[in-house]
């Protein structure tokens, strides 16, 4: 393989069409550098320069290998800048895993947004997996980023996690329900409810926790319906056919028709965590790593939304 040093000096000699001036531009001895293009010549079996006692001058097919050596050290200092930008953490891409909650939260549009103010040439490739097939693509190197509704275990020997959000459930009302115009709710008032139930496929446990707050709060739910998700269930809310507890981060999204009030008393909240693999290889993944889980690079990223 060409000594990429020896193409240098012979786009120097090239130029200055003189060993000796090219020797000071190099800051080298003129013998060392005589030697050098001796050797690129050797090596290619090519006649570069006519040599004169005057001057050395390019031959016609040194001017075609010229052309291309350019374009070669042109193409090579890029690389070499590229490596350094992508070893500073400002340029590549992120694969990143995210649950639902962690987009209509707000938590990852805005450290997206952040990440972008910073490092705007950085590439994003978003995924929306469940919390295991994350864990998973972590272990597996396939993401770079998990946004899970479930960390890692406190000894799992490749991931570590931490909690990024603890979003608050609300309870979610028809508009013309009686116990919306109610100032205060009380666990009597929602004991002899109908309520729909929400399926969370990212969160096995999320139905069970549901009803063991709602026991620890002095009643059983009368659940009628089971919706497959948050947004089906606020439609149901929406059409009167019953009341369910939704994530405070969705409060921003739900329809016309429902009510969101908080009750306190159920203590119920859907947590969510960011993980990520305890080997890191890359700055990018520091990078934005930091941005999720301190709070000083988030700039209040995880303000509340306010309920209406």
């Amino acid at each position: 393989m060409i000594d990429i040093r020896q193409l240098r000096y012979f786009v120097a000699v090239a130029e200055e069409e003189h060993v000796g001036r090219a020797a000071e531009r190099l800051h080298i001895s003129q013998s060392p550098l005589s030697r050098q293009i001796a050797q690129l010549e050797e090596r290619l079996g090519l006649t570069l320069f006519e040599r004169s006692q005057q001057r050395i001058r390019l031959t016609r097919d040194g001017q075609t290998f010229l052309a291309e050596t350019r374009a070669l050290l042109t193409h090579a200092n890029r690389l070499e800048s590229l490596g350094k930008r992508l070893g500073r953490g400002e340029e590549g891409g992120l694969c990143i895993g995210y649950i639902e909650n962690a987009m209509h939260a707000g938590v990852l549009p805005n450290a997206l947004r952040v990440l972008r103010v910073d490092r705007p040439n950085v590439h994003v490739a978003l995924y929306n997996l469940s919390s295991a097939e994350q864990l998973e693509g972590l272990r597996q190197r396939s993401l770079d980023i998990a946004l899970v509704s479930e960390p890692p275990t406190d000894d799992d020997p490749d991931l570590l996690g931490f909690q990024v959000l603890d979003d608050p459930m609300l309870l979610a009302m028809p508009e013309e329900h009686p116990l919306a115009q109610k100032t205060v709710l009380t666990p009597e008032d929602l004991a002899d409810q109908e309520w729909i139930g929400v399926q969370h496929h990212q969160n096995v446990s999320g139905r069970e926790n549901f009803v063991s707050a709602c026991i620890r709060a002095g009643f059983t739910p009368d659940i009628r319906m089971e919706a497959t998700g948050p947004f089906t269930a606020m439609a149901l809310v929406a059409s009167g056919l019953g009341i369910a507890m939704i994530q405070k981060g969705l409060s921003r999204n739900a329809p016309p028709g429902v009510v969101l009030r908080e009750v306190p008393w159920i203590s119920l909240s859907r947590p969510l965590w960011a993980a990520w693999h305890r080997i890191n290889l890359r700055p990018l993944v520091e990078t934005f790593r930091k941005v999720l889980t301190e709070p000083d690079s988030a700039q209040g990223l995880w303000q509340p939304f306010k309920v209406v």
